[in-house]
């Protein structure tokens, strides 16, 4: 299992603090590290602020933009973002098979093509707000939604902890799932809903835990990052 930090502070310059504070962690120990870079921080910093943020080490880059839109326009969007080498990209698996199936054969077909994931149903949902927006019980839509990525090829999704085990039953052990909500030590939820610990997510088999405010917020980051890499 990986560790995604989501660097989601209010200033670049806060987050690059947060990777110096990093530095001493051993390079073995950051192989297990990746980075997200979400909407607020690309919106603010844009290719610059990615560029400046892959300077503080070899660290894998995970672009979370949750792009949506018709086909068409999300594999052109695609395409320019395959040109800011980053490692890892997600899209919503609402937009559908169609579109899905486009950006996994484009993906095929691409040379250094980053790994793309669908968002399935954000961890903010609980069962009641998503029935309002869906009219499907979130469990098992979140399961159809991931085997409809999975048969068009993408390479992965994004979902709860809770959902995890089930995702690869239905799918494949191999098809990846990101789960961000991991509080790892117990943490406060705050705006999430489907939340877990550390433990929670390697026993679902998750191959990403996404963990931001736990560590950007501690007085201690480091720390707090050390102790996550010692589970993993």
């Amino acid at each position: 299992m990986k560790l995604c930090i989501a660097l989601d502070n209010p200033t670049l310059q806060e987050n690059c603090n947060l990777l110096r504070a990093l530095d001493s962690i051993s390079n073995d120990k950051k192989e297990k590290i990746w980075l997200k870079i979400g909407l607020r921080s690309f919106i603010r910093d844009g290719i610059n602020g990615l560029e400046r943020v892959k300077t503080y080490g070899n660290y894998r880059i995970f672009l979370d933009l949750k792009l949506y839109d018709i086909p068409n326009t999300m594999l052109d969007a695609i395409t320019e973002c395959q040109k800011l080498g980053i490692d890892m990209l997600t899209i919503h698996t609402s937009c559908g098979f169609e579109a899905m199936k486009m950006i996994a054969d484009s993906k095929h077909k691409a040379a250094n093509s980053p790994l793309i994931v669908g968002v399935s149903a954000l961890t903010s949902f609980d069962n009641e707000g998503f029935a309002q927006i869906y009219n499907a019980q979130l469990f098992s839509h979140t399961l159809k939604l991931s085997s409809l990525a999975y048969k068009a090829g993408i390479d992965g999704v994004v979902c709860s902890v809770q959902e995890s085990r089930a995702i690869k039953r239905v799918t494949s052990k191999d098809f990846l799932t990101i789960t961000p909500g991991v509080r790892p030590f117990g943490e406060n939820p705050q705006d999430q809903k489907r939340v877990a610990s550390l433990q929670d997510a390697l026993n679902a088999q998750s191959d990403f835990v996404v963990i931001g405010r736990p560590i950007y917020k501690a007085e201690n980051p480091l720390e707090v990052v050390s102790n996550i890499l010692e589970v993993l």
